[in-house]
């Protein structure tokens, strides 16, 4: 029995359609391309591109690669929404995710610059934070990465962007490691955001209690990476590490 042509053409688009599965979409994002951070120009970066379509540039710095931007996604890996929490009592209560902008900023330069808040509940969400093969770093991939740059009394300045255009002076950093850490500063219990330009924040994981989590700072005025522990409520910057084969 032979097929006719209408039948026959239908049958190949079903065949087509079946046999194809279309690839996720992932959106324009109007932040790409505004960021003011100043990398270091003799290394060679790469990407990766989050759930928004946020593309960052990343580093390898001996055997891990990073990013050499904070992350600034507004959604987890599986898509759902994280809560853009911009009042400061209910900021101070949470016990779930959340993320806000420095001072509320809607500045596409700013976000794009110095990235978004977290806090740690946001950081720990089993739906993830990071791209798809990416994680928040754990207190051991910021340590290797300390160690391979000298130890905590010098390695903040190759983490840290040269220079003083965003850095308030005095700013000695070389950026030698293309890191390109930024003031970014952060949030903090029941206070508005503040400090940036003199200091940055990240987290690490796992938690250390309950109520606290691990995070690391740099400041302006000197070479030194520091460790401490902190509420998980407070919003501080995240750097993504690529997951080791």
């Amino acid at each position: 029995m032979k097929i006719k042509w209408p039948a026959a053409i239908l049958l190949i688009a079903i065949l087509i359609n079946g046999g194809c599965k279309k690839k996720p979409q992932i959106p324009d994002n109007p932040l790409n391309g505004r960021t003011t951070a100043v990398f270091n120009p003799n290394k060679t970066y790469g990407t990766v591109t989050d759930i928004d379509g946020n593309i960052y540039k990343t580093i390898k710095i001996g055997d891990q690669v990073w990013m050499a931007e904070n992350l600034r996604t507004t959604h987890y890996r599986n898509g759902d929404a994280i809560p853009n929490v911009t009042e400061d009592t209910i900021w101070g209560s949470l016990k779930t995710g959340a993320y806000c902008n420095y001072n509320n900023t809607e500045d596409l330069d700013t976000i794009a610059t110095y990235g978004r808040l977290y806090n740690w509940y946001a950081v720990n969400d089993s739906r993830g934070l990071a791209p798809k093969g990416w994680h928040v770093p754990t207190i051991t991939d910021w340590d290797r990465l300390i160690d391979y740059l000298g130890g905590d009394t010098i390695a903040g300045n190759k983490l840290k962007e040269a220079g003083d255009f965003h850095w308030v002076s005095p700013n000695e950093s070389n950026n030698s490691s293309g890191f390109t850490a930024l003031p970014a500063g952060g949030r903090y219990l029941f206070k508005s955001t503040n400090d940036m330009g003199f200091y940055t924040e990240y987290w690490a994981m796992p938690q250390y209690n309950t109520n606290s989590a691990p995070f690391l700072y740099l400041f302006s005025w000197n070479s030194f990476v520091y460790r401490g522990v902190n509420h998980k409520v407070n919003g501080y910057s995240v750097r993504c590490i690529k997951d080791e084969n």
